[in-house]
């Protein structure tokens, strides 16, 4: 199985808000650009929550997150797995990225949203204990992926929308 190494945050030192995933997919990989698979819904997702264009170059829809005090990263910095699916990284292989010089960076985050369980089940076997961060709310979403299908745009939009009460 590949070893993979994921991608540097989208960062503002006034980020407010910061979204996991677990690792990028093969697709974002090779783009260099975070949810690069043209299925995946956190795009269309985000241009609904602070009105992004989601077929926008990437570099206004990052500068939309950072206006919006958004910060967006991977629970993993490093891992094996095959192919693009969370249920594919190998457990042992999961290293997980600084989140305690990210935290010192960044002390106006208030709000941690998960892009779906294994960005979460990651961060809470791998991070939560090893953090000094007491006042950060945590909220799981649905995952963005094409791969969780069996949740309609929709649903997935409306569960999002928590984002909205923070930013």
């Amino acid at each position: 199985m590949p070893h993979i190494q994921g991608l540097a945050p989208i960062e503002n030192a006034n980020a407010k808000v910061l979204i996991l995933g677990s690792m990028p997919g093969e697709a974002s990989l090779r783009a260099g650009e975070y949810y690069a698979h043209p299925r995946n819904l956190f795009w269309r997702i985000m241009g609904s929550l602070i009105s992004l264009a989601p077929e926008s170059p990437y570099e206004q829809r990052v500068q939309a997150l950072k206006s919006a005090r958004i910060a967006l990263w991977d629970v993993l910095h490093t891992c094996t797995r095959e192919g693009s699916l969370d249920v594919n990284i190998d457990r042992a292989s999961q290293v997980p990225n600084d989140f305690q010089s990210f935290f010192a960076r960044h002390s106006n985050i208030t709000h941690v949203f998960f892009n779906g369980a294994v960005a979460e089940k990651a961060y809470r076997r791998h991070v939560l204990a090893n953090i000094k961060v007491a006042s950060i709310e945590y909220l799981g979403l649905p995952s963005t992926s094409p791969a969780n299908a069996s949740i309609s745009y929709e649903r997935k939009l409306e569960a999002w929308r928590a984002i909205s009460g923070v930013i």
